[in-house]
Parts: structure tokens; sequence; C-alpha cells
């Protein structure tokens, strides 16, 4: 053998005795077979078998195993964020004619995704209170096929009753899919709860340090996992086995972070209700939050994203006294160690449930600061909007 095929050719390595607490990370393109007879065969090796890097390594399996386990899946598909998680389950399960109920508090992405994409390919979408409960099959119609769940909602955090919901269109023979990226599988488990499939923005929580974009989606039927998985494959969806490695690490801090960031976001929305210039804490374990029962009867905890209602007469001073904050960063996304914190406008996203608030909407993400640092912080910022 010479140099260049030598270059080419990786020697066998004993592995014997080591035993890392890690799991490896394995990158693949391409996946060789041993002989021409197998590799014409290698479809029979199914969605969970290695036909294509494509479609995943040990690395990869690794955190859908993981991911399964915590949501009591049968399995799970990972996309590569959390809006290719929802828009994919949504063309997995909808065709042209198909009608699909989705919440008026609903993430602004897959509202537009359901205006513009599902729209253009026949697809109609009706919103719903996200509050209706059981009152949510006075909108189920003979072509509804899926019923779209988010609970706490994008922004303003309406804790839906996914169980009534799940009965209702169960009753009517329809598919329930849960966004469950607040509370991640430690606090709320909607498959426990009947739904079919339960989608995480695995960028999130579950990564926990702001440096990847990924998402999940499991199920309790194979079946229906294999109708999401064959959408990701004929759309080429893919994920980086590095990211799921950081996903993989991230995971084995999950349930410390959400103790921590749960408790110091309690601790900051009971201090902000007593603030001058708060008009309104949105946090699901308050009771003036929306659903706050719901909550109480069906979540485990609560994760650390929350929002606060300003009065109007400081929204000319908003801008500047966002710039005084020093630990809180402006940004979109949570569920990182980093707080971060977000001026939204939600008034243009609602179409059943016009939001009446006329102060400015901000949301919160704590992070793993001291929540007395935080506080200092928010101080600081309450204190630029009263002054001149």
């Amino acid at each position: 053998m010479r140099d260049a095929t030598r270059c080419v050719q990786a020697p066998a390595i004993d592995a014997d005795g080591f035993a890392s607490l890690t799991v490896p990370v394995q990158r693949a393109s391409t996946i060789t077979f041993p002989d021409a007879p197998s590799f014409a065969r290698r479809h029979e090796r199914g969605h969970d078998g290695y036909t294509y890097g494509l479609y995943g390594t040990p690395t990869t399996r690794a955190l859908e195993a993981q991911i399964a386990m915590l949501e009591g899946a049968a399995g799970v598909a990972l996309t590569p964020s959390g809006q290719a998680a929802v828009t994919t389950t949504m063309l997995a399960l909808l065709k042209p004619g198909d009608h699909l109920l989705i919440p008026d508090s609903v993430y602004p992405p897959v509202r537009a995704f359901a205006d513009g994409f599902l729209a253009a390919l026949g697809v109609r979408t009706t919103y719903y209170d996200p509050l209706i409960g059981a009152g949510i099959t006075a909108f189920i119609e003979a072509a509804t096929r899926l019923v779209w769940v988010e609970s706490p909602g994008s922004g303003t955090f309406e804790v839906q009753d996914v169980p009534a919901i799940v009965a209702a269109a169960h009753a009517r023979g329809l598919l329930v899919a849960c966004d469950n990226s607040w509370a991640t599988p430690l606090l709320f488990r909607p498959l426990a709860a009947g739904a079919d499939l339960s989608i995480l923005a695995v960028t999130k929580y579950l990564s926990g340090h702001s440096d990847l974009l990924m998402g999940s989606i499991a199920a309790p039927d194979k079946a229906l996992l294999h109708r999401v998985k064959d959408t990701t494959r004929i759309l080429g969806l893919g994920v980086s086995p590095d990211d799921c490695s950081l996903a993989l690490r991230g995971l084995q801090t999950l349930a410390v972070r959400l103790r921590h960031v749960g408790a110091a976001a309690i601790d900051l929305a009971l201090w902000l209700e007593r603030q001058r210039d708060v008009e309104r804490v949105l946090h699901p374990a308050l009771p003036g939050c929306p659903g706050h029962p719901v909550w109480e009867r069906d979540f485990k905890g609560a994760s650390g994203v929350f929002a606060v209602v300003l009065a109007p007469a400081v929204t000319p001073r908003l801008d500047a006294a966002l710039g005084r904050l020093d630990i809180f960063r402006i940004g979109a996304s949570w569920g990182g160690t980093h707080s971060l914190i977000a001026p939204m406008d939600v008034s243009g996203q609602r179409t059943v449930v016009p939001w009446t608030e006329r102060g400015p909407l901000l949301r919160l993400s704590i992070g793993l600061e001291d929540p007395e640092d935080l506080k200092a912080d928010l101080a600081r910022f309450l204190a630029a909007l009263t002054s001149d």
C-alpha cells in the first residue's frame, strides 16, 4: 500500500477499555456497505437504520432516544430548528383541502406559515381562543384534520386545557399536536395528556446554551412518527452530529437549570408585580395569568420565561431605559444561561381575541445569574422609565 492510499485508509484501533461518560460525535455523509447486495437492500434497514448521513448517525440516534425517553414516546424525529419541527409536522399531516385549527396566541412565524405557505397549498386555517378548552368542538369541520396547541402561548402565556382539547378532538377522529417548548417534558408531558405529537424547540431549554438550532417531534405511535420522518427525508432535512452532541450535553443539566430559572422567575415576577409602572405580569404560576388553574392542575412547575405589561405612559422612554440594562441582554429566543429581554408587539398577531393592553409588552427569559443581581438590573431599568 502506497502513502497516498495510507492517507485515506484509517487503521483499526482497539477501543477495549475505553469507557467514556460522553456520547461520541460520529459524523458522516456516506455510509458504506459490506457488499453490493446489502447496498441494494439498504432501504430495508428502515427509519432507525443507517443508510446515509442525512438520516442519522449513532450520535443522532442517542439524542433521539434520550428525548423519546423524556417524552414517553415511541420515537423522535429531529429537525434543524424548532420552527422546522412545527412546519414539518404540518406538512406531514395535512394535504390540500384539509382544515387546521391553531390557537390565536401561537408563535407568530407559525401563523405566517399557515397563512402563507399552507394557504397556497390549499390548507385552510381557523384560529381559536386559546382558553376555549372543550369548546374547540364548535370549530371542528368535516375537513378538519389537525388541532394545534401551544401552551403557554407565545408572548402572552395563556395556558391551554390540553386534556379537554384532546378529548374533544379525538372524539371526532382528529390528531392533536402540542408545542411544549416552554415547559419541556420535565414540567409537562403532552403525550401523557393524550396528545398525538409533542414538539420542542431543542434550541431553547434542552440545549440550554444559546449555541445551536434544533427541533424535535415525538410521537407515541411508530406509524405516525414514520409519516413525519418520511417528510423530513423527502425535504432533505437533517441535523449535525456536532449539534446533537451539544444538545446531549445540555440535557445533562436540564433538570438543575429548570429548577433554578423556575424559582428565580417566580421570585422576579412577584417582585415586578409590586413595582411602579408595571401594570400586569403574565406568568402561568401567578393567579392573574389566563389559564392559571389549568397550569396548577397539569404542570409540575414553571420554567423561566414570562412577560410584563408596562404602563402606556412609559412608552416614549422605553428604548432609553432598555439601554440602561447591564445584565439582561436584548434578544430573541430564550432558555439559555444568559437572561434576555425582548420588546414584543402582539396586537397585529391576533385575529380572534384582540390584544387590548395599551402599554409595552416585554418578554423576559431568566438565566443562571444571581436573582438579586437581576432584580437590581430591572430596578435600574424601571427607574430609568420615570427619569426626566
